[in-house]
């Protein structure tokens, strides 16, 4: 199921999805993803009652201001939960077979701190990516264009977009 929560946060627009990751809150979401301007989206799958019950115990859903996610939905097998059920602001996503329905929306609702711990997860993965690439940086690793280019003389190989005229919707204005 968190396969195709990542893959519903993706056709959501969400252009970085992370899933299973730790946060300093203590939280570990089943999928998280980011589209435009740190809009944030949080899917929690759960595949029983009981463990859609339990949620709710947990800290960061004792106190929503330490949750993550501008919208938050939970993905469950069709009818273990009803619209009804929901906290306050969650959205509900649905699985039959490998299909996923959005049944209700979510709102925004992300708090400052929520914001510091998305920020504190993504700089945590960024360095896992780090040490995994050593001797490289990121930075270099993600110059890799610019390398093949000075390779072949100055001139970028047809099958590649110049890095520069790469789309990132991460870093338009809205």
């Amino acid at each position: 199921m968190i396969k195709l929560a990542v893959d519903w946060l993706r056709r959501y627009g969400c252009g970085v999805v992370l899933s299973e990751q730790l946060c300093q809150s203590g939280e570990m979401p089943d999928a998280i993803g980011w589209k435009r301007r740190c809009h944030s989206v949080v899917v929690e799958c759960k595949m029983s009652r009981a463990d859609f019950l339990s949620d709710s115990n947990k800290p960061f859903r004792q106190n929503p201001e330490m949750a993550l996610g501008c919208e938050r939905f939970y993905m469950v097998p069709r009818g273990l939960v009803t619209t009804g059920d929901l906290p306050p602001g969650w959205g509900l996503l649905e699985c039959t077979g490998k299909k996923v329905e959005l049944r209700r929306k979510s709102r925004c609702q992300r708090s400052l701190a929520g914001l510091m711990f998305e920020m504190n997860l993504l700089l945590a993965s960024l360095r896992r990516v780090e040490i995994r690439i050593e001797p490289q940086t990121i930075t270099e690793f993600l110059k890799w264009k610019n390398r093949l280019m000075e390779y072949n003389g100055g001139v970028c190989p047809k099958e590649l977009t110049p890095s520069q005229e790469e789309p990132n919707q991460h870093l338009i204005n809205h």
